[in-house]
């Protein structure tokens, strides 16, 4: 898909400052709506595409203009009104409440068992690889033309590197794929290579001398050259 959320490489947007000693979130809020996140995700609030998808669909001037987890709550409200599960009349009440008295007690529910399920979510790991007998295409030190496609839909294919030329430094396996795919296709599991390119190749003369980028791309993104 294109659009402003793809900014990798993209000119004018300044350079990257990491914030020293950054915590994990700056606010409550932000962890509270990333429990939210991981409490819906399974009741399927964002399908069919997911919340990547939603985030995506963001005007360019809201999704420019709102942190990272500010673009989460956004979506989130959105999907829960498409849903019916919210409505923009009760949370605009319920907001102007609590703007007003602040110290309003928030109704809890103390539920053990759903807590430890999350928790269990949130920590555990699973490995993404796929022992399920495709053999890949391309092999270490394949030359590899990138695909210059403009999905309508959620990619994981940087702008920046679609048509060029790199080659492949390492096979990552079989993971399942995560673009999302016109109704009634079901996305398979395909092989996942790093691919190394110059920054040349990347950014033109612009670009730092003797310079390397590795980009993770799946399979069907590359073509040889």
């Amino acid at each position: 898909m294109n659009g402003v959320h793809d900014m990798g490489g993209m000119h004018g947007f300044g350079p990257v400052e990491p914030e020293e000693n950054e915590p994990v979130f700056h606010s409550p809020w932000e962890a509270r709506i990333f429990g939210m996140a991981i409490a819906l995700g399974p009741h399927g609030i964002h399908d069919p595409a997911g919340l990547r998808s939603s985030l995506e669909n963001m005007a360019p001037a809201e999704y420019l203009g709102y942190s990272y987890y500010r673009r989460w709550l956004e979506v989130t409200e959105q999907a829960l009104m498409r849903k019916g599960l919210l409505t923009a009349e009760g949370l605009e009440t319920r907001t102007a409440q609590l703007r007003e008295r602040p110290e309003t007690e928030v109704p809890r529910v103390e539920n053990t068992e759903l807590r430890q399920r999350l928790e269990s979510a949130i920590y555990r790991r699973s490995s993404p690889h796929k022992d399920i007998g495709i053999v890949p295409r391309f092999q270490i030190g394949d030359p590899i033309t990138v695909l210059n496609v403009h999905s309508r839909t959620h990619t994981r294919l940087p702008g920046y590197a679609r048509g060029k030329r790199g080659v492949i430094d390492r096979l990552h396996g079989v993971h399942d794929f995560h673009d999302v795919l016109p109704d009634g296709q079901e996305a398979q599991p395909q092989p996942v290579y790093s691919v190394r390119f110059t920054a040349k190749e990347l950014w033109g003369e612009s670009a730092e001398a003797n310079q390397k980028v590795y980009l993770d791309m799946w399979e069907s993104y590359l073509v040889t050259v």
